[in-house]
């Protein structure tokens, strides 16, 4: 054996003999070593690099000559003159090996390469995409042997590559002939085998090599907004993202008034299905665009959302999920072309899958949120909460995990608040209330300085500060309560009971004057008693959904919270903390998923391996459905006061200051739980 080399790769640390003229790619493959090739050895693809190293390997226990492997050849040079190696770099399908070797295969020559996201709390991606691409040698017809094109394109795939089986949509067949001349009997076809061990198929052939790329979405088809991301179904790497108000909220800005809509006129549904998937075509046309690539270039979609989002997707009637068992039509994930989504700005052929819901308010949206954050990982006790319209909550550890949907209403993205708007430049974001002048300060969308900097208002000229966004209105009504402006049953007080002319008498109520732009033509913006009210609402919802799984698990504190959603990310702790919308836990250990459930949606675009998770995840996760709990409305109604009616918050309580203020009108009677920070 000892005539045979040693070949060890790193960083997998995979080591074997081989017989000596193996090519390193051989060698990778017969080793189960994770080395990428489109073209199959011949040279003309690149993506086998591997960078040899030279010397004594004591850790190894080899020495490695520099002429382990064969000389530099005719093939890597004509790469290197026209493309560039990098300095020490070896194309895999060239290099063949002589000698003991140690090999690194760099991150870019792994098919299954790791993709780190940004936020460290979100487990890294392995890419394992469902659709590949392949370099294929076509045998040519011979009249003697007669076969179709497309058959010989089959053997070619099994012979080449050990794909078999495939099949092919007519649309393809039709092109298929001549692209096979045109690449002179060499073609790159993308080849989609999913995880289910459905029959592969050919979705696109190009002649020649193919380097033009290959594209995915990944979309989250939300109540209020639907946003996507353009995948780079090689890398990982997200090309371009965009977004736009879900086109369903003139039927009605929540889930429920859109199924009432579809229970009062007969057909709705399939107006609501038309409009959603216009404009998930459009989005998708928008974002080949932005990107600068050909739409047949984007083969795939992934698609998360809610239960009724997904029934109206899918053109089903949703009005069993408007009423108690709220019974979906189906649960299980889907895979299908996604023609039958009308997605016609795509490649024709593209597919689409869309994630599993876990029961009849929780949907695919938090399947996705619960495969980007991985509670069932934890070993502390994890809250994650997506904060939406309709707010996802996820609450576990290893042992067990447990899902709710909490109808939060959009009070949070800036919907139903009078100086409310969605988060666009102009809009406040961040607002700081001084105790003692009662004066406010704030940062607009686009902006670094704060509103008492020099230099705002010159800054400021060109947008304006035309609203507050879902964050500004957190911040505001949670400075206010620090402020003293604010009691906590969450009525404002009036100017003399706040000592500040900012308090101003509207109706029988009182509104809070941030800023008045009315000088330059532009809005008053104030928080209103109303406002108030929505957004009490809102976080009453959110909070009671989190109390019920934690009363499921006999929890009366969490270890961890994370705030998930694209908004989520722009929340701050404290003050959501000092609102009740989450409850009390050290300050350091909320944290941001960033827009969890798109993160999920790419992880199953860009990984069979994700798709599997997700569907065994969700059949282990226990569901608790708010609607029909009977705790639900007690916890309700305590978490209307600021911060809460009962719980209390001894973590929050050593950072803030909450004043002991009351501004009923009947008298001395307390506005709510009286709480002073204990010293």
């Amino acid at each position: 054996m000892s005539d045979q080399p040693l070949v060890i790769f790193t960083p997998s640390g995979k080591r074997g003999r081989v017989a000596p003229g193996t090519t390193v790619l051989a060698a990778a493959r017969q080793l189960g070593v994770d080395l990428d090739s489109v073209c199959g050895g011949r040279g003309i693809c690149s993506k086998c690099q591997i960078t040899p190293s030279f010397g004594e390997f004591a850790k190894h226990g080899v020495t490695v000559r520099e002429d382990a492997l064969s000389d530099w050849n005719k093939v890597e040079q004509r790469y290197d003159d026209k493309r560039g190696l990098p300095k020490g770099r070896r194309l895999g399908c060239q290099a063949c090996i002589q000698g003991d070797v140690v090999l690194d295969v760099p991150p870019e020559s792994q098919v299954h390469r790791q993709v780190i996201r940004k936020s460290a709390d979100t487990r890294p991606m392995v890419m394992d995409p469902a659709t590949r691409l392949y370099f294929v040698e076509v045998e040519e017809p011979d009249m003697h042997e007669p076969s179709g094109d497309f058959e010989r394109l089959a053997q070619a795939l099994s012979d080449q590559w050990e794909v078999t089986g495939v099949t092919a949509d007519p649309s393809l067949l039709a092109r298929l002939q001549g692209v096979l001349r045109k690449g002179n009997w060499q073609v790159t076809v993308a080849v989609h085998k999913d995880h289910t061990g459905a029959v592969p198929r050919v979705l696109e052939v190009w002649p020649g090599l193919h380097e033009g790329g290959l594209y995915g979405l990944a979309i989250d088809l939300g109540s209020t907004t639907i946003a996507a991301h353009l995948t780079d179904l090689e890398t990982g790497e997200v090309k371009a993202s965009s977004g736009l108000m879900n086109p369903q909220i003139r039927f009605g800005e929540d889930l429920m008034s859109r199924v009432s809509y579809v229970m009062m006129n007969p057909g709705g549904e399939v107006e609501l299905t038309q409009v959603v998937r216009a404009a998930l075509a459009d989005l998708a046309r928008a974002l080949a665009g932005e990107a600068g690539i050909d739409p047949a270039l984007i083969v795939e979609a992934a698609v998360v959302c809610n239960p009724v989002m997904h029934h109206l997707l899918l053109g089903i009637d949703p009005t069993e999920l408007g009423q108690a068992p709220f019974a979906l039509a189906v649960s299980e994930a889907l895979s299908m072309p996604a023609s039958d989504l009308d997605l016609g700005t795509i490649n024709p052929r593209a597919r689409a899958y869309l994630l599993p819901c876990i029961a009849g308010h929780v949907g695919a949206d938090a399947a996705a949120v619960s495969l980007a954050t991985a509670p069932e990982m934890s070993d502390e006790l994890m809250l994650v909460i997506d904060v939406g319209t309709n707010a996802e909550i996820l609450l576990g550890d290893k042992t067990r995990v447990l899902a709710c949907s909490s109808p939060t209403g959009p009070a949070f993205e800036g919907a139903q608040i009078s100086s409310g708007q969605r988060a666009a430049p102009g809009a406040i974001e961040r607002i700081e209330i001084d105790p003692v002048t009662k004066d406010p300060r704030f940062r607009v969308i686009g902006l670094d300085l704060w509103s008492d900097d020099p230099g705002f208002a010159q800054a400021v000229a060109q947008t304006g500060v035309t609203g507050i966004c879902g964050s500004g209105i957190i911040e505001a009504v949670a400075e206010m309560r620090m402020a003293g402006l604010l009691d906590p049953s969450g009525l404002i007080g009036s100017a003399e009971q706040t000592g500040t002319p900012r308090c101003e008498a509207e109706g029988r109520t009182h509104a809070y004057l941030i800023h008045d732009g009315s000088a330059e033509g532009g809005p008053r913006i104030t928080v209103t008693q109303g406002d108030i009210r929505a957004i009490q609402l809102a976080k009453s919802a959110l909070y009671a959904g989190a109390r019920l799984l934690m009363d499921e698990r006999g929890a009366d504190r969490v270890d961890r919270i994370v705030l998930a959603g694209a908004f989520g990310a722009h929340i701050s702790p404290k003050h959501a903390m000092v609102l009740g919308m989450i409850p009390d836990a050290p300050l350091d250990h909320v944290t941001s998923a960033g827009n969890a459930a798109g993160t999920g949606a790419r992880m199953a675009l860009c990984s069979n391996a994700a798709r599997v998770q997700v569907e065994k995840g969700v059949r282990e996760i226990t569901k608790i459905e708010t609607a029909i709990a009977p705790k639900f409305q007690e916890h309700f109604v305590n978490a209307n006061a600021i911060p809460h009616k009962v719980d209390t918050f001894p973590e929050l309580l050593q950072v803030v200051t909450l004043p002991d203020v009351s501004f009923n009108t009947g008298g001395d009677k307390p506005g709510g739980r009286r709480r002073r920070r204990g010293g």
